[in-house]
This record gives C-alpha cells, structure tokens and sequence, in this order.
C-alpha cells in the first residue's frame, strides 16, 4: 500500500517509522525546505518516553536533555503550594525530559533517514490541495521555497500529520476555525544558573494573574555550571487582542504581569530579560470532532486534536497516535477497517484531553489555591486546602491523560 504522510513533525516521523517497524512502507513530505534545530522547550512525558522508546529513540534522547526528578507548583508571590516527584523519581518506567524541541526533531528526523532511506522523506514540500476517489488520493504540492508548482503525487492513503493549521483539516471542514478565548503566551530561553536543584519542573501564578511555566532544558550549556531554561509566560488579555505566531516576541510585551516577581528561588524578570530568544502566540485549540477520516484520508496530532498546550500532552497524544494508526494498519488488509479502528480508540480520549487542557488542567491546582486564599500569601495552606487534596487533582490530570504511575509500570 502507498502510504503518504503529510507533515515531517514529531507525529509524522513517529507515524512513519512505527509503520517502518510493522513492515510498511511510507513516504513523508514536509512543508519546510530545510530541517533545521528551531524552536524551544519541549517536557517528554513517561507516556511519551515510552512510546519513543519502542522505537529505540530514548538511547538518543535521553543524553540530550534533563530528567525532571520534580513537579514544583508556586504562588504568583513566590510561595510553595504543592510538589511532587516525576518521571523514574516517582516510579515510571521511563523518564520525564525535558529537551530542546529541535534537538528532538532532528533526531527523530536522522533516526526515519537511516530506516526509511532519503527517498522516502523530502522537504520544501508544501500541501495546497487533494482530490481523491475510489482508487485512491492525488496530492497537489508547491514548492515552499519559490511557489512553483510540483508533480502531483497518488497515494492509496493519506494521513495528515500537519499540525493545528492543517491544509488537510481545513479542505475537509473549511467552516472550522480555532478556538480564542483572550490567553496569550510568550516563550523563550535564557542561559541561567539552575533553579530548585536542576531537576524541576515548575508552575508559578495563575493565567488569572499571570502564569509562568519554567524548566531546564540543556544542562551545562556554557561550560561554567549554567543551564538553558526554557520558559513560557500565559496571561489573560482582551479576547479581541490575539498574538501573531509569525512575530517575535518581545520581553516588554509580558514583563508588565511578572515585574515584580522577585523570589528567593527566581528572579523572573531578569529570567524574561535574559531571554536569548522570544516567541509570541495565541493559546488556541478546536472543538473535538467525532470523525478523523474522510473515505482514504485521516487526520493524527494536532491535525486531529488541537488542544492548548497545557501539561506537555500535545506531543505524547500525537505519538500514542503513530502507534495506534500503524497497529490498526498492521492488524487490517482493508484500510477504511483499519481507520475505523484508529477512530474507535483514540478520538473520544483525545476528545477527553482537548476539553481537560481547557478547563481542568494541571495548574490548576494554582488558580483553586489563589481563590481560596483571595490571591494573598497564607501562613498555613492546610487550613485552605491540604496536600491530599492537591495530590488528587494531580493525580486527576494523569488519569485523563493517560500517564498515570500504575498504567505505566511496564516499559517499552
């Protein structure tokens, strides 16, 4: 069968070599001309560890970052609310990292090279359009780099990895648009010394009264004990104020909220200011859908389930993605039976990821605490709310998204 995956992302290539593993062949075509080591931050999951380990990938990327060994939620005035430990430290069989996202992408990038062979993959490939009938799909690329149109390519199917702005999404629902609803983020990272040890994963504030989110990403990356760290800013704005994903972000743009969020622990001001690159974008997702194919074309990741990047789950639902699509094509001749399948299984527990990441996320656990305290630093937490209680919403989070320490017990 000739299979054609649309988009060369973290989905992609997970979808493409797990294919690769079942003995099925696919063929990639990436939008970029070139891939290159872009982007920040990016926290791994053990969920999704553990789906890059059965394709022989945590060796690789594990050296690569720094293992989280602990979870640190904080008060927007600098306060300790809850911590827990993460990742091996809490008893998972594979590790929480967290990496530079193009250092991840690259690797996974060479690890499809080697397997696949570089004709399977090409780049500055950009999908305009697709037309399809009983026989199968024919694809319509330009070239990203100048425009000029492409030979068509025919395929028997045709999974679109192709992130949020999906060209595929939008021919099959060209109603559809995304889902604003007024919170803004800036993200960059900043060469500092280490914070909490190193090793920690840390939210502070609240996206009612600013929210930052902060983690190491490179350890050592100067050669004098200082690490990269990645950190993401979340605010509430007017909903009509929509951030640009194509501007660079300004440190002036987010300090306002943050200017007076000096701690023991961080001086975050100086974290923004330090900051060697600054990104500026909305906090959007979709509405789940109940369908993600359309007779031989489908959908997987952010193609499939847009969810705001809340918890670090946006790549470990893609790759859980990769896995269940390759297995359904594997156990079935007929592809519109295997699709079935790939629907039946993951579109209603993405659904249930898409709609916590809105409404119940992981922090908030800062915004239950900044209500009951009236947004004022407390002498005692316990007469608020306990650490059991805290506890259970964590454990809450992971629950829905399929990360807890007991479903997780058996590594790759």
């Amino acid at each position: 069968m000739n299979i054609v995956i649309i988009g060369g992302g973290i989905v992609g290539l997970g979808l493409a070599m797990n294919l690769h593993q079942r003995g099925i062949g696919a063929t990639v075509y990436e939008a970029a001309p070139e891939v290159k080591e872009l982007g920040v931050g990016i926290t791994v999951l053990p969920h999704a560890m553990k789906e890059l380990a059965a394709l022989g990938l945590q060796p690789l990327l594990e050296p690569q970052g720094i293992v989280n060994e602990w979870s640190c939620f904080y008060t927007r005035h600098g306060q300790l609310i809850y911590r827990e430990p993460r990742g091996r430290a809490a008893g998972y069989a594979n590790p929480e990292v967290g990496m530079h996202r193009g250092r991840l992408h690259t690797t996974m990038w060479t690890a499809a090279l080697e397997r696949l062979g570089a004709d399977r993959l090409n780049t500055n490939h950009k999908l305009v359009g697709f037309s399809q009938d009983d026989a199968g799909v024919e694809l319509h690329f330009v070239q990203t780099s100048t425009g000029a149109a492409l030979p068509a390519v025919r395929a028997d199917l045709v999974i679109a990895c192709d992130g949020v702005n999906s060209t595929v999404r939008r021919q099959m629902l060209p109603d559809e648009s995304v889902v604003f609803t007024g919170i803004n983020t800036w993200r960059g990272v900043s060469v500092h010394k280490p914070i909490l040890g190193g090793r920690s994963y840390i939210r502070a504030g609240s996206i009612k009264t600013g929210k930052i989110v902060i983690y190491p990403i490179i350890d050592n990356v100067d050669g004098n004990g200082n690490q990269l760290i990645n950190w993401t800013t979340e605010v509430t704005t007017d909903p009509t104020d929509m951030n640009d994903w194509n501007k660079p972000g300004r440190a002036e743009d987010t300090l306002p909220w943050y200017k007076d969020w000096h701690f023991d622990w961080c001086d975050v001001p100086e974290l923004i200011r330090s900051s060697q690159t600054i990104f500026e974008y909305p906090m959007v997702d979709k509405d789940p859908i109940d369908q993600w194919s359309w007779g031989r074309v489908a959908l997987a990741g952010d193609a499939a389930h847009p969810m705001y990047p809340r918890g670090s789950n946006g790549s470990a639902q893609g790759l859980i993605d990769s896995r269940v699509l390759a297995d359904a094509l594997a156990a079935h001749t007929n592809p519109a039976d295997a699709l079935r399948a790939y629907e039946a299984e993951r579109v209603a527990k993405a659904a249930r990821v898409v709609r916590t990441n809105r409404e119940n996320p992981p922090d908030v656990i800062n915004i239950k605490v900044e209500e009951l305290t009236n947004d004022q630093p407390f002498d005692n937490l316990d007469s608020f709310i306990t650490q059991d209680e805290l506890r259970a919403i964590s454990d809450g989070y992971k629950a829905v998204a399929g990360f807890t320490v007991d479903g997780l017990k058996t590594p790759a």
